[in-house]
Formats: structure tokens, sequence, C-alpha cells
């Protein structure tokens, strides 16, 4: 009898001691009724769990983002970095509730396996360029007027030159130093409306008197020619919706693709997100060369398929610019002969997608031309004049024409503002333009240096 109770009692020793070891094994959850006895808000059930279950959310700081414990060296592939910067314009976690602080607050457990969470650091702005006024038209910059002076160099050299030549052998002003005047004008590509007009001027002067002496002849033809100019300075006026769109057209080999390459880079410069379309999808070497403007200017380049549909080619880049928040989109156009009327009714085709993509017209239509064409560059002026509703013109390789006097003739003839000048070959070689340094370029008087320099070249003097 003393036996069997002596095991009993060994067997109720051994069962006695397994649960106490079980006991100390597994750590015991908070109660409901933790700090005193008083009740625990729904979030520090949770929190207490986390001391047992590491792969649950932990909250880090107020402000901070939500990590989720990973195998060291692994990443889900299909879940999001949570060290990547949020979206422009998005926060990168909700702000905390009343309730969820009080979680934190309360809920903290005395013993966390967590690290503590840092501070979090704010984060630097970053530093942008000043961008213009929405709507405001861009002014020419003082390089910009040194560069236009010194683009007209080779312009002034022989049309100043001859007019000076001209006063010098008929020093008394007549109708007929005006008759030798209207040949110099016209070799200088004015074209032979604008030379009609400034002659007429000049002609009216003379009858009333005002015209004395070759300085006042000088004088009268720098007024003259500003005011034909009138409001031509500044570049392009943008507005304030975003995406801008520019539209430039133009015939192959004018400069049309270096010109958006150059109008990226000054707008990217400014802190503007720039989206190049390649809508020349004639010409594969258009889209590679648009692409190349894109890398040097650090733009984004859309481009359709091959020998697509210019106009859904742009249609579809518009809306993505929209949708990606991009601040201008300016598009490039298939620039065959101006003498091919299939052309021209694809550039007014073009013109519709845009606005039907934009829900407006093309904020900017800007005609490229190239300066050394002279008279030809008038007739490319009327002929997508008719087609699109053209807001400038810009005027390529000034520098290296003598027949700079065709930005008279384009304004003057077709009521078209010059809104830039290319004066090499640089990026920041497409200038701003500015009636004034123009004007003062082409119709100043030589100094006696000058002349001597052109006497040396071999014109007449």
């Amino acid at each position: 009898m003393s036996t069997t109770v002596i095991v009993i009692v060994v067997i109720l020793v051994v069962l006695v001691a397994i649960v106490l070891a079980t006991r100390k094994s597994k750590p015991e959850l908070p109660s409901d009724q933790g700090d005193g006895g008083r009740e625990l808000p729904q979030g520090g059930k949770a929190q207490a769990r986390a001391e047992i279950e590491p792969t649950r959310p932990v909250p880090l700081a107020k402000g901070g983002t939500e990590r989720k414990s990973e195998p060291s060296g692994e990443r889900s592939p299909s879940k999001p970095d949570a060290d990547a910067a949020p979206a422009a314009g998005e926060s990168a976690e909700p702000a905390a509730s009343d309730e969820d602080a009080a979680d934190e607050a309360t809920s903290a457990p005395a013993t966390s396996t967590e690290a503590p969470a840092a501070e979090p650091v704010a984060a630097a702005k970053p530093v942008v360029a000043a961008k213009p006024q929405a709507g405001a038209r861009q002014g020419a910059s003082d390089d910009d007027r040194a560069a236009i002076k010194e683009s007209l160099k080779g312009t002034r050299s022989g049309f100043i030159a001859r007019l000076a030549s001209v006063f010098r052998r008929k020093p008394e002003i007549d109708p007929a130093l005006l008759d030798e005047l209207e040949e110099v004008l016209i070799t200088a590509d004015l074209g032979v409306p604008t030379t009609q007009k400034l002659l007429g001027a000049l002609k009216a002067r003379l009858e009333r008197n005002e015209l004395a002496d070759a300085d006042a002849v000088w004088a009268a033809l720098r007024e003259e020619a500003a005011g034909i100019l009138g409001n031509a300075s500044g570049g392009l006026a943008l507005p304030a919706a975003s995406p801008a769109v520019i539209l430039v057209v133009g015939v192959n080999g004018v400069g049309k693709t270096t010109t958006i390459g150059k109008l990226a880079a000054r707008y990217a410069d400014e802190g503007k997100k720039v989206l190049l379309v390649a809508g020349d999808t004639y010409r594969a070497a258009a889209v590679m060369q648009l692409e190349a403007w894109g890398r040097r200017a650090k733009c984004e380049v859309a481009k359709g398929k091959d020998r697509a549909d210019p106009s859904a080619v742009i249609f579809d880049a518009i809306k993505r610019g929209a949708d990606e928040g991009f601040d201008l989109v300016i598009c490039d156009t298939a620039g065959r002969l101006h003498t091919k009327t299939p052309l021209m009714e694809e550039i007014k085709k073009v013109g519709r997608s845009v606005e039907k993509a934009l829900g407006r017209n093309a904020d900017e239509v800007l005609l490229v031309l190239d300066a050394t064409t002279g008279q030809n560059a008038l007739q490319q002026a009327n002929q997508f004049g008719v087609a699109l509703s053209v807001s400038g013109v810009a005027l390529t390789k000034l520098d290296g024409t003598a027949k700079g006097g065709v930005v008279l003739g384009i304004v003057d003839q077709h009521g078209i503002p010059v809104r830039f000048v290319g004066v090499g070959e640089r990026m920041e070689d497409l200038r701003v333009f500015d009636a004034g340094s123009f004007v003062e370029a082409l119709f100043s008087k030589p100094d006696p240096s000058e002349e001597n320099e052109n006497a040396e070249a071999g014109e007449p003097g």
C-alpha cells in the first residue's frame, strides 16, 4: 500500500514540474487590465503581440514609414522599397490620428525586442532655378543682346559699308541718293515691299526737310526699322496651365531639331520638366537626332513606331505629358519641302490633334527659318502661316549670313515676331531676340576704324 502511494506522489511531482517548465518557456501576453486595472485601448493588444510576432508591422516614430522585418539580405520583389522617396505631392505616411497617438503612448512594452526608432530628419529641399512668371514673355538678357550684335557682323560688314559708300559719293541728300539706297537695302534681303516702305518714309521726311545730312538719314533708318519691328522682342510666353505645348515647324535642313534641343536645354535649366516629341516619323535620322539632344538636355523623348502617324504620336505624347506632370511638351514635326501640298495638310492635321489632346490650340507655334536662305525664308513663312497660326519665328544661322535684313522682311510682310535667333553651335547659342539690339547693330553709323577694316577686307570704301 505504501509503495502505491509513493508512486502516485512521484507522478504528481513530475506533472507539476512539467507544467512549471512549460510556463517559464512561453511569455505571457499582457492582460486587458494592465496598468493598475485600466483597460488598454485596442492598439495595445496589437502592440503586445508584436513582442512575440516580430514579423507584424511595428510603427516607427511619428512621421516615419512602416517596416516589416524580413530575412537578412532578401527583399520581396513584389513590394516597393520602404526607403524609396515618396512621389511628388504625396506624404510618406498618413498623419497619425489621436487614437494612434494614444496607442503609441500607452502600449509600448517594457522589454521590446525592436531597436528604438530614430527621430525623423527633415529632408533637404532641392534647390531649383527661379522660373519666369507664368504667362510672361521672356526678355533678352545682356548676353543675348551682345550675341545678337556680334552675329550681325557678317551682314554689317557688307551692308553698312555700301551705305557708307553711297553717303561719301553723294553727300547731298536728295531723291537720287535715295534711289541708290534702294539697291543696297534690297541686297540685304529686306525684300522689295519692306525696302519700298523704308524708302517711302525717307522720301516723306526729305520733303519735310528733316534729312539735312547723312547723320539724319542714319537716324531715320534706325527709327523706321524700329517701327517695323515694333513689339517683336522677347521669347515665348507660356501659360500657367501644365503642360504647355510648343509646336515647332519648318522645312528640313533649317536647324529645326537643333533649335528644339536648345529650347529644351533652356527650359530644363529653369527647372521645368520637359518632354520632347519625335513627331517627324518619316525620317529615322530626325528621331535619332532628337534623342541625342534629349540626352544632352537631360529631357525625356516620346516617340512612335517608324512611319507612324505624326498626329497620333503627338496626341499620345501630350496626354502623357498631362498624366505624368510635365511642365512643357515640345513637338517636332515633319519638314518636307514647303512646296509639297500634302505636308501643309499634314501640318494642319497635327494642329487639330494638339487641340483635341490639349483642349486648346498649341500655346506657341514656332516656325524655324534659315537666315542664309534669304527670300526663300519669306516664302516659307507665308506657306506655314497659311497652314497654322504661327506665333513666332526662330531664325537660325544669323551669324553665318550677310543677309540678316530678312528679319525686317519677316516681321513687316507677315506680321510674325522673331522670338529667337541662332548665333552659333553651342547649347546656349539660341538667343532671345531683341529688336533694339538688332536695329542698333544693323543701322548704326560705322566709326572710322570700322570703315578702315571694311576697306582692308576689299569692301567698297
